[in-house]
């Protein structure tokens, strides 16, 4: 049985993030650093833009009462997903019962947003309530309430933003706003800008879904370079470096218009070596491909994505350090949370996560570790909720799911293993050869036969095989002839009848 969740740590004071921007023609990375540690890598290449925050005229093409969802078609290779809890009516009355088949059929045309990419083989991920965002503010065009960003604690503070919301918009106003956290130090002129700016946004995007065809793309949201500054930049952000001298000056024409704050850190990078080069993130990204990940002490995290859920092992490797071992369990567990907390965010690894922590008797170890697993995941942006330790000792925490992990985006199954991870061995594929030609020879007579297989297949048998494959021969009664293909996987063979 699971343990209550966690909450997470509120008062921990974050590091200083430096911000590198790398673009090319084909694509576009940003990777965040804290205490010179890269922390996150997103990236957007020209190919497959992200969709999160795209709205479109979708067309409904299933609905499924049974599942209470609807599958609906908005231009892309594969449908898109509309359960009950994402449709508007159903959020804004969550105590009523509401089905789906009463409020969308067939052939309708529905305004829809993306609030989750496409992953592996899921498609788009859909909503019916709309939101905008801009720089201080998220306009909820079909609510009324004005909600603020729970990352805002202080209540005094929170009453105060509120009164300033409604002090600008109009009386007759019956549009929703969420206040971000960067509107603690905007102006009222700047919040009225973000106002006038999403009012006229949408109301651009209703015009357009009048007058469009269905499976219509009616807005798409800001390129990574320009989010940057409307998401990542805040107080904390120490500098901001951009490799590429035509994208700086439209990310600086933006500052200046959304983000004067921002100025001051961005930069334009004049380097000789490669931005993510100088700052060793080429490196970072392929050790976050690998499943181990070293810690500084000797111990090691092996980290295993699967489809259903990511699971990371603790090890203390060779640390030997500490007095006694349940001291050197308790320092290895607690070096591997930052380091757990830091692989999420940079692998972007989501849905659930099972920690095998090594084994602690003493109670207070065990709560010690939860505690500064708690702060370590209190700097990720993305909603993770924590709980405590299993019966059986594990750790399982959750992290929202928006976006593909950094290993989807650059790398794919492996064509060799068709990715298992694991490979046949030469014998084992020996002995499927064995089988096969008995096989064949039962349903065919034929004169001779070849096998045809990897070097090391073949290696085998004419080595430690050659007297099981002497013996097939007399079984069979006909002669077997061996080749080498160089071009075959470990896996690969052939027989053919001679």
């Amino acid at each position: 049985m699971l343990s209550p969740s966690i909450p997470l740590a509120k008062d921990v004071v974050r590091p200083p993030e430096t911000v590198l921007v790398n673009i090319t023609p084909q694509e576009t990375r940003v990777a965040v650093l804290e205490e010179n540690k890269v922390c996150e890598i997103h990236i957007e290449r020209n190919s497959g833009h992200g969709l999160v925050g795209n709205i479109y005229l979708g067309l409904v093409r299933r609905v499924l009462p049974g599942m209470q969802s609807a599958f609906i078609d908005i231009g892309l290779e594969r449908a898109a997903f509309l359960h009950i809890v994402d449709v508007l009516e159903q959020r804004q009355k969550p105590e009523q019962t509401q089905r789906i088949e009463h409020m969308l059929f067939e052939g309708q045309s529905v305004l829809v947003q993306v609030i989750k990419d496409p992953i592996n083989s899921k498609g788009a991920r859909l909503s019916t309530q709309i939101s905008l965002a801009g720089r201080f503010l998220v306009h909820l065009p079909q609510d009324e309430h004005i909600g603020i960003s729970q990352r805002i604690e202080d209540e005094e503070e929170r009453a105060h933003l509120r009164a300033r919301m409604e002090a600008l918009l109009p009386a007759e106003s019956c549009h929703g706003y969420i206040i971000r956290t960067s509107a603690e130090t905007a102006t009222d002129a700047e919040l009225q800008a973000d106002i006038d700016y999403l009012t006229k946004l949408w109301a651009n995007i209703r015009q357009l879904a009048n007058t469009s065809a269905p499976e219509s793309l009616l807005y798409q949201d800001l390129p990574l370079t320009l989010r940057v500054l409307r998401d990542m930049y805040s107080s904390n952000t120490r500098s901001m470096l951009v490799d590429s001298k035509e994208n700086f000056e439209r990310m600086h024409a933006f500052a200046q218009q959304y983000v004067q704050g921002a100025l001051g850190t961005l930069a334009l990078f004049s380097g000789e070596r490669p931005l993510f080069e100088t700052h060793h993130v080429e490196a970072e990204i392929n050790q976050a491909l690998q499943p181990r990940v070293n810690l500084n002490f000797g111990g090691y995290l092996i980290i295993e994505p699967t489809e259903a859920m990511t699971t990371i092992d603790v090890n203390t490797g060779g640390f030997v350090g500490a007095r006694n071992f349940d001291e050197t369990i308790f320092k290895t567990n607690l070096e591997a949370c930052y380091a757990i907390a830091r692989e999420l965010r940079l692998r972007n690894l989501g849905g659930i996560i099972i920690i095998d922590f090594i084994d602690m008797v003493n109670e207070e170890h065990r709560n010690a570790v939860l505690q500064e697993l708690a702060k370590a995941l209190s700097y990720d942006r993305t909603r993770v909720t924590l709980n405590g330790f299993t019966s059986l000792g594990l750790v399982e925490l959750t992290r929202k799911r928006t976006r593909e992990s950094l290993s989807h985006i650059l790398s794919e199954p492996c064509g060799t293993c068709s990715g298992r991870g694991r490979l046949k061995t030469a014998q084992t594929v020996c002995y499927e050869i064995q089988r096969e030609i008995v096989r064949e020879a039962r349903r065919y007579d034929a004169q001779s036969y070849r096998i045809l297989a990897a070097p090391a297949v073949i290696d085998l048998f004419l080595d430690e095989e050659s007297q099981s494959l002497a013996m097939l021969v007399d079984f069979i009664g006909k002669p077997i002839s061996l080749a080498v293909e160089g071009s075959y996987t470990q896996e690969q063979f052939d027989v053919v009848l001679l």
